[in-house]
């Protein structure tokens, strides 16, 4: 458990130090691990703004779904909720298996952080579908 503590906080530091990194990187063009990771956690840093923006509107469609069901038809909102924890949960165990194509080395927190880009981008233009769906 130490272990797997001290892993996550290894690659949390990493990403933490990458982002203000990756300000600096041409990321069209990186060549150095360290540029390849700090910019792979910038894209997931902005899939991930994107995400949330797209979830607060497709919950908002869901809430209007809700508002027009008698009592016993609602639970749309409720029923996102649900998706979206279980795929988080889906996302983080995913990325965490994916990342051992590389495990304790260098390009492990790269491809972590690119496959929570990807499943987030993913995610994202899921929950637009599902908001576009709805007509909201």
């Amino acid at each position: 458990m130490r272990l797997k503590i001290g892993i996550i906080g290894a690659v949390v530091m990493l990403f933490a130090t990458g982002v203000a990194h990756a300000e600096d990187v041409d990321c069209d063009n990186a060549q150095t691990q360290a540029d390849m990771t700090s910019c792979a956690q910038a894209r997931y840093d902005e899939a991930d703004k994107g995400l949330n923006a797209q979830y607060k509107k497709t919950r908002a469609a869901m809430v209007a779904i809700d508002k027009d069901l008698d009592a016993d038809m609602k639970g749309a909102e409720q029923a996102l909720l649900k998706a979206q924890r279980a795929w988080i949960t889906y996302r983080d165990a995913q990325c965490e298996n994916y990342g051992f194509q590389a495990r304790g080395g260098t390009m492990e927190p790269m491809l972590v952080a690119g496959c929570l880009a990807d499943l987030t981008d993913l995610r994202t233009k899921e929950l637009k579908e599902l908001s576009e769906g709805t007509g909201q």
